[in-house]
């Protein structure tokens, strides 16, 4: 079989199983879009080759190495595996991220939750980052890459996750201080940060209803849910960390549930956190808060 016949095939392969996973709610376009998607990106991990190369290869014969690796990656999506946890990594804001089943597979959200800080902080060099809840290294990673100069931490309770963000900074040749901390337990010094990013739990235990299998029995579960009697939980204490840790004038930005978003702004706002705004994310959801901390003599800890 060629490689361009076998491409096809998976595409095929690939569109059939997405399929039956959106069990008939999906949208064929989006699922063919993903199909492709997913097809490149195994040829990618398994051959080394892009778009390019796949054109430039079409009339090769694909090895039956090749093909018993290909039906692996098959059996294991099948078996319920995301693709990344299958092919041991992700793409995250232009950089290819070493994942396992320890540590969230980063999403497309939280890309536009680094995009926003960089575009904010254009041209300020120097700043003092904390990333709360790391995980894979995702944002602490891309922002050490594209702020100016910046001096960033980032912490995570889990020492299974911090040993992948550590392996892939090395990889990628970027300068983060790793932390195994609690951030229930520990405190900055005062005055010692400039911004505060997190992406932390905030899935809803009611929502496990309208989660796919994939992500429910493969994802580590304290990494997405929160409970339902306090959805804000990590957020006040982040939040609370913030009132002491962050300059005059620091910027603290979450990732946040939709669902919670007018509660949030009115927790920060209690806080004293100035200019609290909400952003929507390319879907139209409200998924992105940011904060300014607001003089010490107006600064409170609110509810």
């Amino acid at each position: 079989m060629t490689v361009n016949d076998r491409y096809r095939r998976l595409r095929t392969e690939l569109r059939s199983l997405l399929g039956k996973r959106a069990q008939g709610s999906g949208d064929p376009e989006s699922i063919d879009y993903e199909a492709v998607e997913m097809a490149r990106l195994i040829f990618y991990t398994l051959k080394g080759w892009n778009t390019t190369d796949l054109v430039i290869h079409a009339a090769d014969e694909v090895s039956d190495f090749t093909e018993e690796r290909i039906a692996g990656v098959l059996r294991r999506m099948k078996e319920g595996e995301p693709i990344q946890y299958v092919l041991g990594e992700s793409r995250f804001y232009g950089m290819t991220l070493g994942v396992s089943p320890g540590v969230l597979i980063p999403r497309q959200e939280t890309e536009e939750l680094v995009e926003m800080v960089v575009d904010d902080n254009i041209g300020r060099r120097d700043l003092r980052v904390l990333d709360v809840g790391t995980g894979s290294g995702a944002i602490a990673i891309a922002l050490a890459r594209n702020l100016e100069f910046p001096i960033v931490s980032a912490l995570d309770v889990s020492r299974e996750a911090l040993a992948v963000a550590r392996e892939n900074a090395a990889r990628l040749h970027v300068a983060v201080n790793f932390m195994e901390a609690d951030i229930f337990d520990w405190q900055p010094a005062d005055g010692s940060l400039d911004i505060i990013v997190s992406n932390p739990p905030y899935v809803m235990m009611r929502e496990r209803k309208d989660m796919e299998a994939h992500v429910l029995d493969r994802e580590p579960a304290e990494a997405l849910f929160v409970s339902d009697d306090d959805p804000l939980r990590f957020y006040r204490r982040i939040a609370r960390t913030g009132v002491a840790a962050l300059a005059e004038g620091g910027l603290i930005y979450f990732e946040i549930n939709p669902i919670c978003a007018d509660m949030m702004v009115r927790m920060m706002t209690d806080m004293g956190y100035d200019k609290v705004m909400t952003e929507k994310d390319m879907c139209g959801k409200t998924r992105f808060l940011r904060a300014e901390r607001g003089c010490l003599d107006r600064i409170g800890y609110g509810s």
